[in-house]
């Protein structure tokens, strides 16, 4: 397929009623509401075709048509997030869909770049993103998902748990180039994401908590490609303010630096 003709399309579930954090796409960060953040990003990024957020709540269809967003109603029963997204799929045309996180703002667009860009060239059915981990505290927090691969980029495993684990370390530290975080965004032919979602949901999706697991539990391969690029995730009310501070300095600085003329990648 000619690189031209293959479509991109960022869909953001967003739903109102999340079980530790309700409203939380509409929490507000600077002066924004975090699926604006997100949003903003998604569209600026230059391998995308098209972005709408996928929601099941009138006030946050309403936030986005504020700020200028397409958004569609998904209303059901959807069991995660890229269920959703299956549904949008099929009520529109597109080779390719990108299921992004509504509450991972990636600090630059190239973030998403670097998902889509290999995984138009790999032949793969199913791709996500890892980062290295740089602070023992994200190894042991149960909110922040961590992956192993194997040496040719196919996912082993995702958890909430440390892994690896490292045996003789019982200080249980981070080991830079052995802990990865897991980011909350991933790509699939459609083919594949419609398959995805008609299967049932897996024992250790259900005991995990993560969505992922349904697809290595059922043999769906999921690649996996390194990015050096931030986001930042909230997971619960605690984490606003912190993530506010994050973006205002992330901001400031990048507004400094093309000030001076100097290019800045986060």
């Amino acid at each position: 397929m000619p690189k031209a003709s293959r479509s991109v399309t960022v869909v953001i579930p967003a739903r109102y009623g999340s079980s530790r954090f309700p409203g939380k796409p509409l929490v507000e960060l600077n002066g924004k509401p975090m699926i604006q953040h997100v949003y903003e990003r998604a569209v600026a990024c230059r391998a995308v075709s098209d972005v709408l957020v996928a929601t099941d709540d009138e006030r946050i269809k309403q936030a986005v048509e504020r700020f200028g967003g397409r958004v569609i109603m998904a209303t059901g029963d959807y069991r995660t997030g890229t269920d959703r997204v299956a549904a949008v799929a099929r009520m529109f045309a597109g080779d390719y869909f990108l299921d992004l996180q509504g509450d991972e703002i990636p600090l630059n667009p190239e973030l998403l770049t670097d998902l889509i860009e290999p995984f138009l060239e790999s032949g793969d059915g199913m791709g996500t993103l890892k980062r290295v981990m740089d602070f023992t505290e994200d190894l042991l927090n149960a909110a922040v998902v961590k992956v192993v691969t194997d040496a040719r980029g196919h996912a082993l495993y995702f958890s909430r748990s440390p892994i690896p684990f490292v045996r003789d370390d019982p200080g249980m530290k981070v080991v830079g180039g052995l802990h990865y975080i897991h980011l909350g965004l991933y790509i699939y032919t459609k083919e594949t994401l419609l398959r995805f979602a008609a299967l049932p949901t897996s024992r250790l999706e259900e005991a995990e908590k993560l969505e992922q697991l349904r697809a290595l539990e059922h043999g769906i391969r999921i690649r996996v490609w390194e990015t050096k690029h931030a986001s930042l995730r909230v997971d619960r009310p605690e984490d606003v303010p912190d993530v506010a501070e994050r973006l205002q300095q992330f901001e400031a600085v990048r507004r400094e630096l093309q000030n001076s003329g100097v290019f800045f990648k986060p």
